[in-house]
């Protein structure tokens, strides 16, 4: 909501009867209306203003296009070519609200809590300081009192700058709000050190090497364990084809992280050979291909209708493509497939996670796409990737999902994350030794114990000894070592200045 601004009345005309009424109490006069974005298919035209307060919708970019519709969605985008079209929706409020403001002026939203991280940061808190703006008051992070499952932020700011103390509000482990006065209160709204600055890394993305699992789009290419498992004993060349399929959760929760599903795949198989195995090739066809034919006619019809009011207008085609190759998964990776072609295991951690568990699987299970997939098999990267360095690096760098979990995206996190760039062969042993060593450890652990690792990785969050931790704190001492930083300087300021280093070189 934007309210025009408002003069202070001195005590006479607030008795005529023309100011006898709050300025709020005449809706003609001060409330519009109207979609605060856009204009038919430009932006909406705000009056500059003193103040800025507000709750602007939120809606996460993945469901923006079922809410609004595509063409909507086509128009937003076209009207703000400045906020990422990976933004959360209500970035868009912070983007416009900052250019509205007059200088001095100030405003204070409240959105959800991604808007301090990647593309919605880009296009809201980034925007907003690196155009004049100082951020002085704000939460990093706290639950919503209201219906909906989500946490926000809450963001003060001035445009201009602020002379006064710049208070961060949080909340500690023990779930108490928590504040600290800062000289800056940077766009993460975090107290670490800001890593916003880090590059991509070319050494990191080419070759690729780390990739989401499969998307299979559809229940009908997954089958029961039982079911599967009957149908290899009957034909022993489906294994080609049917292969055991394992999800984030089932990865953490279930014993010996055994998969509960398998499912057919035939990535970078043609329909003719896909045929020839006949019994899942006819579950596809039964139980596939009539949705993706009812779900590719319908966004031919929908794009028929975009194009004749745009015809340059930006159109989906994934439904179009899924029923063109109907027998596939919906994003079958076959570029991964081709990496973990010549592995025996590969790495392993889910996308969305609590705690930093990495774990080797074998390259006969596909991934599914709630697990990002390393494509290593050695020990010295796993002692990396399951160092404290890693896991801070996607603290500061990746999403977070709600209160404590944290999401890996590849981009962000792996894309720029600096690998120890001169270790001697001696530290390089000694951290592939001592992610052996934790390794093998664990694995007796869970097994001894019946334990998943979920259930294993909780008793470090109790007080006391624990051989767990014991062996955690071997493998980053070593892992320090193979850095060559310091014992005792900021991990995070260390990993920016290398990833500032590596990017220059390369």
């Amino acid at each position: 909501m934007v309210a025009k601004e408002l003069s202070y009345l001195d005590d006479k005309n607030l008795y005529d009867s023309k100011f006898a009424a709050l300025p709020l109490d005449n809706l003609d006069e001060n409330i519009v209306c109207a979609d605060a974005l856009l204009d038919g298919d430009r932006p909406r035209e705000w009056p500059e203003a003193d103040v800025i307060i507000g709750n602007p919708p939120y809606q996460s970019k993945n469901k923006m296009q079922q809410e609004f519709g595509a063409s909507y969605l086509n128009q937003l985008r076209a009207a703000y070519p400045e906020v990422p079209g990976r933004a959360n929706f209500c970035v868009y409020w912070y983007y416009k609200a900052h250019q509205h403001l007059k200088e001095e002026a100030r405003a204070g939203l409240i959105g959800t809590d991604t808007i301090r991280q990647n593309d919605s940061r880009v296009g809201g808190l980034d925007y907003i300081v690196n155009n004049g703006g100082t951020i002085f008051n704000a939460v990093s992070s706290q639950d919503w009192p209201g219906e909906a499952n989500v946490f926000v932020s809450l963001v003060n700011w001035i445009k201009g700058n602020y002379k006064g103390d710049k208070v961060l509000y949080f909340y500690d482990a023990k779930n108490q709000l928590q504040s600290i006065v800062q000289p800056v209160i940077n766009s993460s709204l975090s107290l670490e050190v800001d890593v916003a600055t880090a590059y991509m890394l070319e050494t990191n993305r080419h070759p690729k090497r780390v990739f989401q699992g499969q998307t299979h789009g559809h229940e009908g290419f997954l089958l029961p364990v039982k079911e599967a498992t009957k149908m290899l004993q009957l034909h022993p060349t489906y294994r080609e084809v049917l292969k055991p399929y394992l999800n984030g959760d089932e990865l953490l929760a279930n014993e010996g992280s055994q998969p509960e599903r398998f499912v057919i795949d035939f990535t970078g198989i043609d329909v003719v050979k896909a045929a020839s195995f006949k019994q899942p090739f006819a579950i596809i066809e039964k139980k596939v291909l009539p949705d993706r034919k009812l779900k590719a006619e319908k966004q031919e019809k929908t794009n028929k209708v975009l194009l004749g009011k745009d015809p340059k207008a930006p159109v989906n085609k994934h439904h179009i493509n899924f029923y063109n190759n109907w027998w596939h998964l919906a994003y079958g990776r076959q570029n991964m497939l081709k990496e973990l072609s010549i592995l025996g295991r590969f790495i392993s951690i889910p996308e969305n996670s609590k705690r930093p568990i990495f774990e080797f699987i074998s390259s006969s299970v596909r991934p599914n796409a709630k697990l990002i997939v390393f494509c290593f098999e050695d020990y010295y990267s796993f002692g990396i990737l399951q160092s404290t360095y890693h896991w801070n690096w996607i603290i500061a760098k990746g999403r977070t999902l709600g209160k404590d979990t944290r999401v890996y995206t590849t981009d962000t996190v792996w894309d720029t994350f600096p690998w120890p760039q001169s270790p001697t062969v001696k530290q390089i042993d000694a951290v592939a030794k001592a992610a052996q060593q934790l390794h093998q450890q664990r694995t007796q652990m869970l097994r001894e114990y019946k334990m998943s690792l979920r259930d294993l990785y909780r008793t470090l969050e109790k007080p006391g000894k624990n051989a767990l931790r014991v062996l955690h704190d071997a493998l980053d001492k070593a892992v320090l070592n193979s850095y060559g930083f310091a014992p005792d300087t900021d991990l995070l300021t260390n990993l920016l200045t290398l990833n500032h280093r590596i990017h220059s070189i390369f």
